[in-house]
């Protein structure tokens, strides 16, 4: 066997050829030689720099490595379409046919025997096999279903060379005995394929864990309901709303505890404005100072800015004045 070379390969294969008798078989063989001779003759690629390896219902042409492969590209996307086209209008219903293509590149070697072979080229044999690439041909008005192989692609096709529209080709997985081959369809995708994500594209994005409020951060900088929120309505600046939502009616605030609450405002007693630190005093008579606060206004005489008598007092500096003295049942005050 030689030594393995890199060639281009293009598998062409007529669709429902087993559907057809000798007759039509027959004549079907002579009008795929001519539409792929003329497709290689009209893109300049001379009889001496491909091989031919028939397959019966499918032919496979071996192109030179000195040929450009976007040349072999292009040739199949435009000519070979026009040319098939010229054939089928001159033939009858019957005898008119649609082809399913193939281009891959690799390295192939001929043994003793005249047969290529190499894993590359079996690649390239499932690719035109897939069912995927069957359905794709079936559900489009058109006569070619052409498939690129990764290297294809990856070498050629995403570099947007003149002639070949790389926006218009579909990463597809196609199935095969020897597990999921990816590929790239030229045109839509048909609905009963598979078609893979792109390259670098994102999966579902994870969902917010709801807040403190039971709401989650929606998709645009809204909210969405949370589990306690009672509904799965999301609200978003992305897309305007269907109409001013019904206000909710404010639940019914619980009854608060007995005793004396403050929930603003500047609250005085006897005329003293209450500020600072605060100490609850609730439960039993008060005798001796009452702490409202510790912060602002003159200390009295005698004590400490904090309102307490120095260490250093005498009982009588530590006795309450008249002024601090409170009547009986007065002296009780709910905690703030």
């Amino acid at each position: 066997m030689n030594d393995p070379v890199n060639q281009t390969m293009l598998l062409v294969d007529i669709e429902k050829f087993s559907d057809r008798d000798d007759v039509e078989q027959a004549f079907l063989r002579r009008m795929l030689y001519d539409v792929v001779d003329r497709t290689m003759e009209r893109a300049g690629i001379d009889e001496t720099l491909r091989l031919r390896a028939d397959q019966g219902d499918s032919v496979m042409e071996f192109i030179d490595p000195n040929v450009p492969v976007p040349q072999v590209l292009r040739s199949v996307i435009s000519e070979l379409p026009a040319q098939l086209k010229a054939v089928n209008r001159m033939a009858s219903r019957g005898a008119q046919m649609r082809l399913r293509t193939v281009v891959a590149t690799g390295f192939i070697a001929l043994d003793e025997r005249g047969i290529w072979v190499g894993g590359d080229l079996n690649h390239a044999c499932r690719l035109l096999d897939a069912d995927l690439l069957r359905a794709a041909l079936r559900e489009r008005s058109g006569d070619v279903a052409l498939c690129v192989s990764q290297s294809v692609w990856t070498g050629i096709v995403r570099h947007h060379h003149l002639g070949i529209p790389a926006e218009e080709f579909h990463e597809v997985t196609l199935a095969s005995k020897n597990g999921p081959l990816p590929a790239w369809l030229l045109g839509p995708v048909p609905a009963s394929g598979q078609a893979a994500p792109s390259p670098g594209a994102a999966g579902p994005a994870p969902t917010p864990a709801p807040d403190a409020s039971g709401e989650r951060p929606g998709p645009a900088g809204g909210t969405e309901a949370g589990p306690s929120g009672g509904g799965s309505a999301s609200t978003s600046t992305s897309a305007p709303a269907a109409g001013p939502a019904p206000a909710a009616a404010p639940a019914p605030a619980a009854p608060p505890p007995a005793g004396i609450h403050f929930t603003g405002g500047a609250p005085a007693f006897g005329g003293s404005l209450v500020m600072g630190n605060q100490h609850g005093v609730s439960g039993g008579r008060v005798d001796g100072d009452v702490v409202m606060g510790s912060v602002g206004g003159p200390p009295r005489p005698g004590r400490a800015s904090d309102g307490h008598a120095p260490a250093d007092a005498t009982p009588d500096q530590d006795a309450p004045s008249p002024d601090d003295r409170q009547p009986p049942g007065t002296g009780e005050a709910g905690p703030r």
